[in-house]
């Protein structure tokens, strides 16, 4: 596979200049690895690379568990650690090491320590707790379609500044995008390639991984679980309903799915709401990292999808365009939160995006090739609610054409997103 940069590089070399720890988290086969041994001549000093380990192998995860102080001690600096999530051992031993270079003032504290793990060290306080102060965390997703077609990747940023100069079709089509915005292991591979992957990667990341962050009574059940999450990708999430689909209690059924958002399979959009005398749905909507993966724990293709089952083709775009905002959020470093908007009456706006100063921005998706006032339905009332504070909205559609539909108001083609 040729080389395909990272969108998210430029957050990681910062992070590295201004933290003594960066930890780079994510699920398995994001790319990881191969990014930071990419960086390792870069963040390396005097003209030689970073010094790299990875707690994948037995003999040297056993070291750092018996003895991890004298462990990070026989490597010079900066670091790389691999799987960092399988020795929590080591983590208090470098809250030490960094403490002691502090101290002693003989070197460049930051930039000293770049660890990866596949599972979300915020959902271990104990773990994190130790490094507040000394660790920042970034996440690494599967590719975004602009990432693997060689885009920008500033789609978004450009979208909610309305600057759509030079925004053009660049050949690629949803489907094709779709498929390329995923695993960087199965970039442009085959169906039936990427099938079998998958069924591997499942079996390996829910029968085997979870059993390194948590002990399961019922572990058989994620596959199960997942599943139907796959099938009410983009609905809300009911708890009690999904516990008696699959046998469980709700309280356990929360918790089991709190693994999976622990592992990067899954993640949610909670829904926005203030204080505004109008009833809200307060309650989040859930989504599938990997929109082919979603797509073969359904047991379908993306083509068949979108030629044989159209009524879940608008399910399947939802999550796909959930997954590109999730990322290029992520990796542009943009601060904002991303949110639904539902009304009691069921008024609603798929994705809403708020900054930290109170401005929000509406996005609506359209599997259709036209768009008609009728689709802006959901945002004109958001934008009533939200007043001065409201900046614009979009809808997304498939057709290729953009067009003004009032002031902020505009139809725009899905690809921008891939800019």
């Amino acid at each position: 596979m040729a080389h395909i940069p990272r969108h998210i590089t430029k957050r990681l070399l910062e992070a590295l200049r201004i933290s003594p720890i960066v930890f780079l988290n994510g699920a398995r086969q994001t790319g990881k690895s191969t990014l930071v041994n990419e960086l390792a001549k870069e963040i390396g000093r005097n003209n030689t690379p970073a010094s790299y380990t990875t707690f994948d192998r037995p003999t040297v995860m056993a070291a750092a568990t018996s003895a991890p102080e004298a462990f990070l001690a026989g490597y010079l600096k900066p670091l790389i650690i691999d799987e960092v999530q399988l020795v929590p051992e080591i983590f208090r031993a470098l809250k030490i090491a960094v403490d002691n270079d502090r101290l002693a003032n003989k070197e460049p504290v930051n930039g000293n320590y770049l660890l990866t793990g596949s599972a979300n060290i915020l959902s271990v306080p104990k773990l994190s707790d130790s490094l507040v102060g000394r660790m920042n965390i970034l996440t690494l997703y599967p590719f975004t379609a602009a990432e693997a077609s060689q885009g920008q990747g500033d789609g978004l940023e450009r979208l909610m500044r309305f600057d759509f100069a030079g925004i053009a079709d660049r050949g690629l089509k949803l489907l094709d995008a779709i498929q390329m915005a995923g695993f960087p292991e199965i970039y442009q591979k085959d169906k039936k390639t990427k099938a079998v992957w998958m069924d591997g990667y499942l079996s390996t990341m829910l029968l085997r991984d979870v059993k390194q962050i948590a002990e399961l009574e019922k572990i058989s059940v994620l596959p199960q679980l997942l599943r139907i999450l796959a099938t009410r990708a983009g609905g809300l999430l009911n708890d009690s309903d999904i516990a008696r689909e699959i046998g469980l209690t709700s309280i356990t059924t929360k918790t089991y799915r709190h693994i999976l958002k622990m592992m990067f399979l899954t993640f949610d959009i909670n829904p926005w709401h203030r204080n505004i005398g109008k009833r809200l749905v307060k309650t989040p909507k859930g989504y599938i990292i990997d929109t082919e993966l979603l797509c073969h724990m359904l047991d379908l293709s993306i083509t068949d999808i979108a030629t044989k089952k159209p009524e879940l083709f608008g399910h399947i775009l939802e999550n796909f365009v959930a997954t590109e905002l999730l990322k290029q959020i992520n990796n542009g470093g943009i601060n904002a939160e991303l949110y639904h908007f539902r009304t009691s009456d069921a008024k609603e706006v798929d994705f809403i995006i708020e900054k930290p100063d109170g401005s929000v921005f509406a996005i609506e998706v359209k599997k259709s090739e036209t768009v008609t006032m009728t689709d802006f339905k959901g945002i004109k009332v958001f934008a009533e609610l939200t007043g001065n504070d409201f900046k614009g909205g979009v809808v997304l559609y498939s057709g290729k054409e953009v067009v003004p539909f009032g002031k902020n108001l505009w139809a725009l083609p899905l690809y921008v997103l891939w800019q």
